[in-house]
């Protein structure tokens, strides 16, 4: 597993750039693009379990699916982060891609070091500092579990 480290602001343009919009939808189609402005290995290096930790108002922008699609796609496990915008954090959950604010764990966190996250738990083990945070609602670790919010509609409507 790898950390990627990125700071504030990180905007869509940043996690996809805005010249694929209309010519990549599909997941394989956007993962060669990920973050090819800001960090030109990430979409050749990215593995699945990889985390992202970030500062604050990560996924501002436009509100567009393709970063969230991509980095879920990626098998990018979580993004741990100061703060989320809002459209960013809606389109996650839709995709089933775990976002976590926890202040404390991004700024303990240095260029590498150890990060065991505990999702179930609620914590984040940084540096060998515990840090907490509030437990994702079940409803959010069903909609990951299921592949996304479309899936677990399906499935729920499937066993009424």
């Amino acid at each position: 597993m790898k950390v990627w480290k990125f700071g504030d602001n990180i905007d869509t343009d940043m996690l996809f750039p805005g010249k694929y919009v209309y010519t990549c939808s599909t997941a394989e189609e956007v993962k060669p693009h990920l973050l090819e402005d800001l960090d030109p290995s990430f979409a050749k290096t990215v593995k699945e379990g990889d985390i992202i930790i970030a500062g604050k108002n990560f996924g501002c922008g436009s509100s567009r699916e393709q970063p969230v699609l991509g980095l879920k796609a990626a098998g990018v496990k979580a993004v741990i982060a100061e703060s989320f915008a809002r459209i960013f954090y809606r389109a996650s959950i839709n995709q089933g891609l775990i976002l976590i604010e926890c202040l404390e764990a991004v700024k303990g966190y240095s260029e590498g070091d150890e990060i065991k996250l505990d999702i179930d738990r609620g914590t984040i083990v940084v540096g060998g500092k515990q840090f907490s945070f509030p437990k994702l609602p079940k409803e959010i670790i069903a909609i990951r579990d299921a592949g996304g919010l479309l899936p677990y509609t399906r499935a729920k409507l499937k066993n009424k």
